[in-house]
């Protein structure tokens, strides 16, 4: 009775509330479709930028595999002339492998990491196309009275109408509540 009781209230609630969103909601809405994927192939400079990056890529990847080669060659060597080195040349070799070891996965960071050269050179390469599309997008919406774009293939918001925006009325209403 109880689990009935509460599936009724939220169900009358939920109409209550939806008759509410109703009545407050404007019935010209215009939502518009964008596929930045689409718009950014179309752009020269992305795609010119797109080339640099993955060439930059490639001569990174292809440094990073000539020193990956080199240690396993080191390590092979090391390994068919262990038994015939004194103990402190071998801790010595061990250690000039492990710094190797290191410098590549010191390169591999710098080139490739979270704030590596490739992340920071795309970040430079792409800004200014990320804010030609959304200037566009933002242009285009606000000619045609849209009031809301998203991206075809994400559903992320792309442009919203200042007007809808409820984030001061929100953070009102739970400092009213305190």
């Amino acid at each position: 009775m109880f689990k009935m009781k509460n599936g009724l209230i939220s169900a009358i609630a939920l109409i209550i509330l939806s008759g509410f969103a109703y009545s407050q909601t404007p019935k010209n809405i215009m939502i518009g479709l964008v596929d930045v994927e689409t718009i950014v192939k179309a752009i020269p400079e992305a795609t010119e930028a797109d080339k640099r990056l993955k060439e930059l890529s490639k001569k990174y990847q292809d440094t990073l595999q000539l020193f990956q080669q080199d240690f396993e060659t080191r390590i092979s060597t090391y390994d068919k002339q262990r038994q015939m080195m004194p103990a402190d040349q071998q801790k010595k070799e061990e250690e000039s492998l492990k710094a190797f070891q290191m410098q590549i996965l010191s390169y591999k960071e710098q080139k490739f990491g979270q704030s590596g050269e490739l992340v920071k050179l795309q970040s430079e390469y792409l800004e200014p196309i990320r804010k030609k599309v959304k200037d566009a997008i933002e242009s285009v919406a606000k000619e045609e009275k849209m009031n809301f774009v998203f991206d075809k293939s994400s559903s992320v918001l792309l442009y919203g109408d200042e007007v809808y925006d409820i984030t001061y009325r929100v953070l009102d209403r739970i400092k009213r509540k305190k």
